[in-house]
């Protein structure tokens, strides 16, 4: 994690200035003071907490950040630039407060589908999903419709999908809202590790325990307003009192502390309690599950022992790719055909003028060409009467006289043809 001179060098991730939103109703009266005067700076590579009770302006302050809302009032910046740039969106990953997926598709589609919205190519986004669902414990569930799966189910693949970019600025609203325990420590070791890594997260809760474990600053809101900000350890520990960690001692040694503080501080100050260290609830019940797992016992949730996605925890993410790697990503990447190109390619293709053309004139010449019959034994009989010889298979055919050349466009082949026919039947008509 970046020290905090690094950190003051740099400019903001977000900064609002007087920022303030008041929801109007159908009169546009003020009804609503959700955000008021918010003044604050998410700094590159820290984790930050937007802490307060439900109804504090927490999920109004994330959507103003997001570009969904716009402010009443303030100035408001993500990256330099205005919340509704589309440059800076595909630099934010974002985890809403309620996980809006589509419930006919699976974990793998649906992980595909917003894959392609960032423009992944194939090869990176299969390996970012098949990475991204063995960490969230999804992957013996992938083939499930979501609408089947819990609500636990559902927050751990809409975290996966809020990841998908490998996003510079992580946006979690509730992130760990219907997770078991084992989803809860998950989600707060893969936050710590982001920071590590170098990432700026923003997360928003009411769950104060899961805050309190993983951010470096925080604000606590109530009723709109910033009523404390600082460090964890700035705003949690308490001067007030000293906490003595020992080994286990006896009555008499104890007895022996007290008098030595009372006589110290002149009878002011004393041992006020003495109790034994107390484990967590948490720390006991992964403990148990750890212990389940060691016996092999099965399950039908999701499991939650995936690591942590290599693209995620690498230090630069497709920037580490080598040289060799990416001349191969480069020549064996081929575009996706677009819905048009696969619906055309499915069509016969349309026939050229040329084509057109020749298949008319095979047509008319079809037509012309004289259909061969065959003569009965009566038709050969009564043309032997009139002194004609019979039809032959294989006696010549008279060929048709050539048409000259082009006189006008009068063809005299057709005219001669005509003539002919006329002198043959003259003399039918003498005999």
């Amino acid at each position: 994690m970046a020290t905090a001179s690094t950190q003051t060098d740099q400019k903001p991730v977000v900064a609002c200035q007087r920022l303030t939103k008041v929801f109007k109703d159908f009169w546009m009266r003020p009804r609503v003071r959700a955000v008021e005067d918010l003044t604050l700076e998410i700094r590159p590579h820290e984790i930050f907490g937007l802490l307060g009770p439900n109804g504090s302006g927490k999920s109004t302050t994330i959507k103003m950040i997001l570009g969904l809302l716009n402010p009443s009032k303030g100035r408001l910046v993500v990256f330099g630039k205005a919340p509704s740039d589309v440059d800076i969106k595909k630099r934010i990953g974002y985890l809403p407060e309620e996980s809006y997926l589509y419930p006919f598709l699976n974990a793998r589609e649906t992980l595909e589908y917003y894959g392609k919205l960032f423009e992944l190519d194939v090869k990176t986004r299969n390996k970012r999903i098949d990475e991204l669902l063995d960490m969230v414990g999804l992957t013996a569930a992938q083939h499930r419709p979501v609408r089947e799966y819990s609500k636990g189910m559902q927050r751990r693949i809409g975290l996966a999908q809020a990841l998908i970019n490998d996003p510079d600025f992580l946006i979690l609203d509730e992130p760990t809202t219907g997770l078991d325990p084992i989803g809860t420590r998950q989600v707060k070791d893969l936050i710590i590790e982001l920071g590590r890594r170098g990432k700026t997260v923003l997360l928003s809760s009411h769950l104060l325990s899961d805050v309190e474990d993983v951010v470096d600053r925080m604000v606590i809101l109530y009723g709109g307003k910033i009523r404390d900000e600082g460090t964890t350890d700035s705003l949690l520990t308490k001067h007030s009192k000293t906490t003595i960690e020992a080994d286990v001692l006896d009555d008499e040694t104890i007895s022996e502390i007290d008098e030595l503080i009372r006589r110290r501080s002149g009878g002011e100050k004393s041992l006020l309690s003495v109790t034994h260290p107390r484990q967590k609830l948490e720390e006991k019940f992964l403990e148990i599950v750890e212990r389940a797992k060691t016996e092999r016992v099965e399950t039908s949730g999701a499991a939650g022992d995936g690591a942590t996605a290599s693209f995620l925890a690498a230090g630069d993410g497709d920037a580490s790719v080598g040289g060799d790697e990416l001349i191969d990503k480069l020549v064996t990447a081929e575009p996706e055909p677009t819905p048009e190109e696969t619906a055309a390619s499915d069509l016969p293709a349309e026939p050229t003028q040329e084509e057109q053309t020749r298949s008319v004139l095979e047509e008319l010449t079809a037509e012309d060409e004289p259909v061969a019959t065959e003569q009965t034994p009566a038709q050969e009989s009564v043309a032997e009467t009139q002194g004609q010889a019979p039809a032959q298979d294989d006696a010549p055919k008279p060929s048709k006289p050539e048409a000259p050349a082009d006189d006008g466009g009068v063809d005299l082949g057709v005219i001669g043809s005509l003539l002919d026919d006329d002198n043959d039947e003259e003399p039918e008509r003498q005999a």
